[in-house]
């Protein structure tokens, strides 16, 4: 077992902070994850304190599910993607945060989850899961679609699926679209008799809790009702404008990853389908990836002016 004492720089942790959870890995040099730990959501969009304290608490249960609490984070390095920091203030926002790390390598999710599916290698990422975007890494050059936040943004996304779903529960309480089994799955999940109650229920409510409606949705339109129908195929050709946008720049490989992707993926156009690769590594190696690249850099700097 290792020792506080030993040489730690060979441990890596490797963070993901989402819009629902944040998850946390601490792999040796020899790239075997040694301990995962899960937390709350990650995304400072959504609140600072709330995502310092899950990236804290992800990251002492991956060392206690490694066997290594006696390992201070102070003794670690540690790469961090979070979604929200392609933002500019949230990412000097969270650049300035007083971290509990050895070093702090700071990244978007975008591309964390980039350098994962591919290895560390060039390529192009879709994400669908709370929110959505697409992203590609080639040459050195970075370029990112979408990426604008609930409920503004994120099309196609888990969050949006909720939130059209809720939407057009009401038009159809109301008479303004046809009816759809939507609804008395959608009252019954909530636990609500009436439109009066459903708006009591969902307002106010943040990205995650929307995300969390998402399946009915698709559970709806495989069912053949025509306005989950609907709204599957908006979502899904947007995704699919994403792609072919992305593929436009001629990345080597693409992956689309995220919790809606197993539900999305079947629904999007066959040439598109037939365009993307099964992701070679989640995005929280990526994040170790990133976090070994940039301490090599920082490394090789001090050697030459030494």
């Amino acid at each position: 077992m290792l020792t506080s004492s030993d040489n730690n720089n060979e441990l890596f942790l490797g963070i993901d902070g989402g819009g629902s959870k944040c998850k946390t890995i601490i792999m040796n040099k020899n790239n075997e994850v040694l301990g995962t730990g899960i937390s709350g959501p990650g995304n400072p969009l959504h609140g600072f304190e709330q995502a310092t304290n899950s990236i804290t608490e992800s990251a002492k249960l991956a060392l206690e599910d490694a066997g290594l609490a006696h390992i201070e984070l102070n003794e670690l390095n540690a790469g961090v993607g979070l979604a929200g920091v392609n933002l500019p203030v949230l990412f000097d926002q969270m650049a300035a945060w007083k971290h509990p790390f050895k070093q702090m390598y700071l990244a978007t999710d975008l591309l964390i989850a980039c350098l994962g599916a591919h290895q560390g290698s060039d390529g192009a990422v879709i994400i669908t899961g709370t929110g959505s975007c697409g992203f590609s890494c080639i040459d050195d050059e970075y370029s990112i679609l979408g990426a604008h936040g609930f409920p503004h943004g994120d099309k196609g996304s888990g969050a949006w699926f909720g939130l059209q779903a809720a939407k057009n529960v009401l038009l159809s309480i109301d008479g303004l679209v046809e009816p759809t089994i939507m609804n008395d799955v959608l009252l019954n999940k909530l636990n609500c008799k009436d439109d009066t109650c459903l708006v009591e229920a969902i307002a106010g409510k943040k990205a995650t809790y929307y995300a969390q409606l998402a399946n009915l949705v698709f559970d709806a339109a495989e069912q053949g009702d025509k306005v989950a129908l609907d709204i599957v195929n908006e979502g899904a050709e947007y995704i699919n404008s994403m792609a072919r946008s992305l593929k436009a720049k001629n990345p080597p490989r693409m992956s689309m990853i995220g919790g809606l992707t197993p539900r999305l993926k079947s629904w999007l156009a066959k040439e598109i389908q037939a365009e993307l690769s099964e992701p070679l590594s989640a995005p929280e190696v990526g994040a170790v990836l990133f976090a070994r690249q940039e301490y090599a850099k920082q490394v090789a700097k001090q050697q030459q002016s030494a």
